[in-house]
C-alpha cells in the first residue's frame, strides 16, 4: 500500500467513526460542541500517531506473547503525557471533558491501529496510518460536535450563528442528540458509498 493510500484512508474508505464505528463512546459523549470534538480529536491523534511511531520502531522487538499488554503500556504512557500536557496548558478544556482523556488509553482505534497496523508496518508507514485515521477522527468529531452545537444552541465555535429568536433543539445536546447525529452521519456515508 502507497504513503499516500496509508494517509488518506482515515478521512473515508476506513474512517473510525463514520465507516469502522470505533471511538464511539468519546464520539458520543464529548462532542457537543465542535471545540470538544476537535480537542477530543487532536488528543487522539497525538496519541495514535506517538504510540503507532514507537511500536512500529521496536516491533521487532516486543516479543508475540506480550504484544498486547506491550501496546496498552506504550499507549498509557503516551494519554498521560497528554493528559498532563492538556491538564497544565489548557485547563479549562481538560476539565471540560474530564475523565474522557485518560479513557483514550482504552480507544479501541488506537489499540487497533497498534495491532493492525504499526506492529507490522515501518516508521513512516505507520506515523501516516496514525495521523490519517486521527484526523479522519478529529474531523468526525468535528462534523457531529458541529452539527449537534448548531441544532443546540445556535452557534459553532461559541460564534452565534443564529441569532437571538433561534429556538434551540434542545435534544441535539443530550445523549439522544449525539445518538441521532450519528445515525444519520451513517446514513449519509452508507448512502454516498453505494
Amino acid at each position: 500500500m502507497g504513503l499516500r493510500k496509508d494517509f488518506s484512508k482515515g478521512f473515508w474508505k476506513e474512517n473510525p467513526v463514520l465507516r469502522l464505528v470505533l471511538g464511539i463512546c468519546p464520539t458520543l459523549a464529548v462532542t457537543t460542541t465542535a471545540i470538544n470534538g476537535l480537542a477530543m480529536g487532536l488528543a487522539t491523534t497525538g496519541v495514535l500517531v506517538m504510540s503507532n511511531c514507537f511500536i512500529s520502531l521496536f516491533r521487532k522487538l516486543i516479543p508475540e506473547k506480550v504484544r498486547i499488554p506491550i501496546f496498552i503500556v506504550v499507549i498509557a504512557s503516551f494519554v498521560t503525557i497528554t493528559d498532563k500536557i492538556m491538564a497544565g496548558f489548557f485547563y479549562e478544556l481538560h476539565k471540560v471533558l474530564g475523565l474522557f482523556i485518560p479513557l483514550i488509553v482504552v480507544n479501541c482505534i488506537i489499540l487497533g491501529r497498534a495491532e493492525a497496523f504499526a506492529s507490522r508496518n515501518p516508521l513512516l508507514n505507520s506515523f501516516l496510518d496514525g495521523l490519517g485515521m486521527g484526523l479522519g477522527f478529529t474531523a468526525s468529531l468535528v462534523v457531529i460536535g458541529s452539527i449537534r452545537e448548531i441544532l443546540g444552541q445556535g452557534s459553532i465555535f461559541g460564534i452565534a450563528l443564529l441569532g437571538t429568536n433561534y429556538q434551540p433543539f434542545l435534544v441535539m445536546l443530550l445523549p439522544p442528540g449525539a445518538f441521532i447525529t450519528l445515525g444519520l452521519l451513517l446514513g449519509l456515508m452508507n448512502r454516498i458509498s453505494k
